[in-house]
């Protein structure tokens, strides 16, 4: 059943970020992690991504815009090693309080304020259509790569900073899905050597532990679908009225990951 919910729910989100600006990362993190500890949430989130936006830029590689690649692109994926980096720094910590909701007991760490506080920051964009519709001038181009690409690593939310961004370059459909598809997929390339380090190779740690691989190949393959039938859907679709569905949902799943209830 989990496997199933996942998937289905992979597809969608996957469906929905070819051509909006949601972001894989941001919606399909809070579902790994009803599941999964924190930090493998944001792990195997990592891995389905970067398979699906290898799968999009496949797709839609003959409409990449290599200019804003390399201005918006390369200062990502510098800034995705450093939040990767304090991800990493933060997975082991300690519990820094419990407290207790009917016969549950919460536990309260640094790694699930700080994850949780983004999805709630980034639910917002989904909530307050000026946040939606913020854009920053074409200069500020390598800042907000930077920035995309820290959050990126930390935590996968990036979609909503590349957005903002990346919107006043009018650029085609296709163009925006296949330049941030290639944008997302180096980002994560950046920071799945950092988190592969750390979850999977360092097997002489007594914390050591392996990503759920039946979960990740069911949500890749689920998000290949989505991608697929979004691009027949290009330009065809409208979704103000589910921003308001999904800044909601996010917000109880971040306040439910910050307290500890994930």
């Amino acid at each position: 059943m989990t496997a199933l919910l996942l998937g289905l729910f992979a597809c969608a989100v996957s469906l929905l970020t070819l051509f909006s600006g949601f972001g894989l990362g941001t919606l399909l993190m809070p579902a790994f992690a009803l599941f999964l500890p924190l930090d493998l949430a944001v792990a195997c989130t990592a891995v389905v991504h970067f398979c699906n936006n290898l799968f999009k830029v496949g797709l839609l590689k003959g409409h990449v815009r290599r200019d804003v690649v390399m201005r918006f692109g390369l200062p990502a994926i510098g800034a995705s090693f450093v939040g990767a980096w304090v991800l990493v720094r933060l997975a082991p910590s300690e519990t820094l309080f419990e407290w207790t909701l009917g016969e549950r007991t919460a536990s309260v760490t640094a790694t699930g304020v700080v994850l949780g506080s983004l999805v709630l920051f980034f639910a917002l964009f989904e909530l307050i259509p000026q946040l939606r519709l913020l854009r920053a001038p074409p200069r500020f181009l390598p800042l907000g790569g930077a920035l995309s690409g820290f959050f990126g690593g930390l935590s996968g939310h990036q979609g909503a900073l590349r957005a903002a961004f990346l919107g006043p370059l009018q650029l085609q459909p296709a163009e925006f899905a296949g330049t941030q598809a290639l944008i997302a997929l180096c980002v994560d390339a950046a920071r799945l050597l950092i988190y592969g380090w750390t979850f999977m190779l360092l097997n002489d740690s007594s914390d050591a532990r392996s990503l759920p691989w039946d979960l990740v190949v069911v949500a890749t393959l689920s998000a290949f679908a989505g991608a697929y039938i979004g691009k027949r859907l290009l330009g065809k679709m409208t979704l103000d009225s589910l921003h308001l569905v999904v800044g909601w949902l996010l917000m109880v799943v971040g306040a439910g990951i910050a307290l500890g209830l994930a």
